[in-house]
């Protein structure tokens, strides 16, 4: 299962997230995680004008507040590795990861 985002994308295959970041110009850096670590998700579909974001939250690390700038419309910074951002075109995939995820996290 695979969400196109900004600059990037997620992939879950039953076990294991992974986010991969593309900066411009910068080498693609993944991040994993498994589904059985995380505590919780959220998913703030985008809008037409704003792109929306797939966060995880995993125990030990700092929830990476929203960005409140005209620019970023209420996201995570690009910086956090827990979370992606995403196109509106984006919202029906990155809903059924999600859920995915927390079905996968309940059958543990």
């Amino acid at each position: 299962m695979d969400v196109k985002g900004v600059l990037g994308s997620i992939s879950f295959d039953g076990e294991w997230i992974t986010i991969t970041k593309k900066e411009v110009g910068k080498q693609a850096r993944n991040f994993r995680l498994r589904a059985a670590d995380v505590t919780g998700t959220r998913l703030k579909p985008a809008t037409r004008l704003f792109h929306g974001y797939v966060q995880f939250l995993v125990p030990g690390a700092q929830v990476a507040a929203e960005s409140k700038s005209m620019f970023s419309g209420g996201r995570p910074p690009y910086s956090d590795e827990h979370s992606l951002s995403i196109p509106h075109k984006s919202n029906d995939s990155a809903a059924k990861l999600v859920a995915a995820v927390e079905q996968a996290r309940a059958s543990r």
